[in-house]
Formats: C-alpha cells, sequence, structure tokens
C-alpha cells in the first residue's frame, strides 16, 4: 500500500499526532488542547516554529532559509560528533601516533561517506514514519527481532558507555582530578542535560557541549604538521602502510568501528522522531547529516596530526589511554596542546555518553511501548529516564573499581561495533525498500547501490577481524 503524497498523517506507520504544522495552526487546536499530552503540545511549538520560519520568517526573506534550517539542524550533527567519541578519537589518534600522515586520512574520509549513506536512510524513515528504528523493526518483523534489535543494541550500547566514561577519567586525569570527582561531575552533566523536560533544550545543550570535539584543530596546529603532505595524502591516498600486517587490519577495523555502528540508526531516528520532522524536511535533514560528516571528519582527521609527531616514536596503537597520549605528545606539542588533547577526550566521552544512554532508553520505551521522548515529563516517562541514567550510572560505577580491565573493555566494544553493523544494516534496508513503510520515499537504485555496498564492506571488515584473531600468525600477528 503507497502512501499518498500530501497526507503524510494518513500513512500506517504514522502515529497519529496533531505535531504537523498545520496542526499547530489549526483552530481547532484549542478544542484539542485537553486530549494533547505534554509531548505532543512541546513538539507541536516545535513545529510552529518551523512553519513561521518556512511561510513567513523573520526579518528579512533572505535569512528566512538559514532560520528553518538553525532550526531543523541538530540529529545529524549529533550522531556524528557522538560517534566521534572517546574511543573513536582514541582509535583515530592511534593511526596517526603509528603511522603518521598517509593512508589512514583518506580511509578515514571514506568511513564517514559511508556513514552518511546510513545515517541519510534513518532520516528518511524518521521523517517519514514517525516511528523510531527498535519500534519499526518490532512492528514489521515481529517481537523476536524487535527484543533482538533491542538487546543487541542495549548491550552493546552499554559496553560503549563504559569506554565513554574510560575516556572522561583518563582525559581529566592530565590535570590530576581524581576518578571518583571525574565520573561524579560526568554523570551531573549527563543528568542536567536530559532531565529538562525538552527536546529542544536537550539537543541545544548537547550540541553546544559536542561543538568542543573541535579542540583536536589547535591542538594539531599546535603540533606543526606538515601541512604540504596531509593535503597531498588526502588526495592521492598513499598506498597500505608497511609493517605488521595484523596490527595494521586491527587499526582499520577499528577505524570503521569508530565512524559506522549500530546506536547511530536507532539514534538518529529516534531523533528525527522527537523533534518531529516531516517528509518535507528530508533535505533539511540530508543538509544535517552533511554538516555532520563535515565537522566530524574534520575532528577526526585533526586528532591523527595531533598525534602523527609521535608516529617516529614507537607508541603501542593498542594503548587507547587517553591520558598516557597527552602525556607522550606534551614534550613534542607543548602543556597548551597535549591539555586541549585532554580536554577534547573528556568532551569526547561526555557527549557520546548523553547521546549513547539516551539511544537505549529510546529503543527500550519504542519496544516496550512506554513513554520514550525528551519532551516528556519525568513522572509520565520515569522507565525511559530511568533506563538512561540508570545505564549511564552503571557504566560509570564499572570504571571505578579497581583493576577493571578497561583495555579489554575497549577492544570488545570495537569488536562488537564491527560485526553486529551488518544485521542492522540488513533490517535499515529492508525497511527503506518497503513501499508500505515509505511509499515514494523509498530507496531509489544508486541509494541501494551505495548501502549494499557498505553493508558488504562491514561483512569482509568482520570477516577479516575474524580471522585475523582466530589465526593472527596468517598475517604476521
Amino acid at each position: 500500500m503507497h502512501r499518498p503524497k500530501t497526507d503524510v498523517t494518513s500513512a500506517p506507520y504514522v502515529t497519529a499526532h496533531p505535531t504537523t504544522e498545520s496542526a499547530a495552526a489549526s483552530s481547532d487546536a484549542p478544542a484539542l488542547a485537553d486530549l494533547l499530552t505534554h509531548e505532543d503540545v512541546d513538539r507541536a511549538r516545535d513545529r510552529w516554529e518551523v512553519a513561521r520560519a518556512r511561510w513567513k520568517g523573520r526579518g528579512a526573506k533572505k535569512f528566512r532559509g538559514v532560520r528553518l534550517l538553525w532550526l531543523l539542524i541538530g540529529p545529524g550533527v549529533l550522531v556524528f560528533l557522538g560517534e566521534n567519541d572517546a574511543p573513536s578519537m582514541l582509535s583515530y589518534s592511534a593511526d596517526g601516533a603509528r603511522y603518521g600522515i598517509g593512508f589512514f586520512i583518506p580511509f578515514v574520509v571514506l568511513t564517514f561517506v559511508m556513514g552518511f549513506v546510513v545515517q541519510e536512510m534513518t532520516v528518511r524513515l524518521g521523517a517519514v514514519t514517525h516511528r523510531g528504528h527498535a519500534e519499526l523493526i518490532f512492528d514489521r518483523f515481529g517481537k523476536f527481532w524487535g527484543f533482538f534489535a533491542m538487546g543487541d543494541l542495549v548491550v552493546g550500547n552499554f559496553l560503549t558507555l563504559v569506554t565513554e566514561f574510560i575516556g572522561v577519567r583518563a582525559g581529566l586525569g592530565f590535570f590530576g582530578i581524581r576518578p571518583t570527582i571525574a565520573i561524579g561531575g560526568a554523570l551531573v552533566m549527563v543528568a542536567a542535560a536530559i532531565t529538562t523536560g525538552r527536546y529542544w533544550t536537550w539537543e541545544r545543550i548537547t550540541m553546544g557541549l559536542a561543538i568542543f570535539n573541535g579542540l583536536f584543530i589547535p591542538a594539531a596546529i599546535l603540533a606543526r604538521p606538515n601541512w604540504h603532505a596531509a593535503g597531498h595524502a588526502l588526495v592521492t591516498w598513499k598506498p597500505f602502510p608497511s609493517g605488521n600486517h595484523y596490527e595494521i587490519l586491527l587499526l582499520i577495523l577499528a577505524t570503521i568501528g569508530a565512524t559506522v555502528t549500530p546506536w547511530m540508526l536507532f539514534f538518529q531516528q529516534s531523533a528525527v522522531v522527537d523533534k518531529g520532522m516531516q517528509p518535507r524536511d528530508i533535505n533539511a535533514g540530508r543538509f544535517d547529516t552533511l554538516l555532520g560528516v563535515l565537522l566530524a571528519s574534520v575532528f577526526a582527521i585533526a586528532a591523527i596530526l595531533a598525534t602523527a609527531p609521535l608516529f617516529h616514536h614507537g607508541i603501542n596503537a593498542a594503548d587507547f589511554q587517553a591520558a598516557q597520549f597527552a602525556e607522550a605528545l606534551e614534550p613534542l606539542i607543548g602543556h597548551t596542546g597535549a591539555a586541549l588533547f585532554a580536554l577534547g577526550i573528556f568532551e569526547a566521552g561526555i557527549v557520546a555518553a548523553i547521546a549513547i544512554s539516551t539511544s537505549s532508553a529510546y529503543a527500550f520505551g519504542e519496544v516496550l511501548q512506554t513513554g520514550h521522548s525528551l519532551n516528556r515529563p519525568l513522572r509520565d516517562a520515569w522507565p525511559f529516564y530511568l533506563v538512561l541514567l540508570g545505564s549511564a550510572s552503571a557504566a560509570a560505577a564499572l570504571v571505578l573499581i579497581p583493576n577493571f580491565p578497561l583495555e579489554f573493555v575497549v577492544l570488545t566494544v570495537n569488536v562488537i561495533a564491527v560485526l553486529a553493523m551488518p544485521p542492522a544494516l540488513a533490517f535499515l534496508l529492508l525497511l527503506v525498500n518497503d513501499p508500505e513503510v515509505m511509499g515514494e520515499y523509498v530507496n531509489g537504485t544508486w541509494a541501494n547501490v551505495a548501502g549494499i555496498g557498505v553493508t558488504l564492506l562491514l561483512i569482509i571488515a568482520g570477516l577479516g577481524f575474524g580471522l585475523a584473531t582466530v589465526f593472527p600468525k596468517w598475517l604476521g600477528g
């Protein structure tokens, strides 16, 4: 059954909330006030602001498009800056420290292009269906696959959350801050961001924190890299680096896992829904996602450039302790540069902790059909907030356990990220190619070619990781 082109609210997979611009402006709105939830009212207000920017605007006409984009951007920027998390930035740093400026700079760009291909599909799914990713899987493929998707996500997210607090602890450890104070302060920041009872406020607070991922840029400048060599590497793609093939493969897989992971699908689609985006907003959602890709890729490359001076100093590429990277960099780029690097790792951990715990809570609420919106107050959606804060608190507590195997957890997370992505992409491709779900917004030929290509690359990466782990001597490991 195809979806009508003009009336998105008539589609079978659209939640019947009066959140469109027309509903917000309707003369019947006062009569419906008693039927609306807190979530409906807040989202309708957001949509009304979008309607004003689209049709009337404020100030000069030439600024209307800028205001509209400002109102609509958010999920795409957050998902990619959130994925530039502590283990990801440390993975990029390991690339620069072990192999310098060369193969990994264009390879990182390629992984972000893969990320855009995947996340663009989630924008369309959320805007057209008004359903989160876990909810759609549950409705379309049944309870078993719905609970499987949620369980797989929650387990992977929890382990990833542990690595985020490792980054928080290690980043602030550079400044001599005690682990209990660092982790406790991080939890307070997570709680402050999510208990506003307003998606818009949460989004802007988190975006404000996320922009500090740019701290890696001044750190890279202070490293005084060879900019000509960096530009040449970007446009020519230097050959595969020489050395231990096993170690190189592990770094390649860790770099892929640092850019394309399952939580991103669930988070961005649910955030698009929570924001109340409509099919007419899809192009703005694509721009938002592209902006996130551009920012995150620049910051990732900056992390490589910042640690490139360690290339000839034999740092262990398996060392994911942020403070040790910063301490190793200090003699080469100065205390200021090393401090910026450590603060960047702290920021990466805190923003990802907020986004990933929210992703888990979204999936939990969608599958169990409880309140799952940041527009709901705590009393109306306490299970949602309990999962969100509870998962963050439990992960933080593990990091404080003496002699806890932190590096093992980081490695495990990278394995899960690589191996769990192909099944998640299979669900995504089935949904965006289903006419009953997407109507006229189904994948086109080129979107399918790109999506299937990304899936195949990730399958090959997962198989390569498995073979390298079981038979490391084949690659000289």
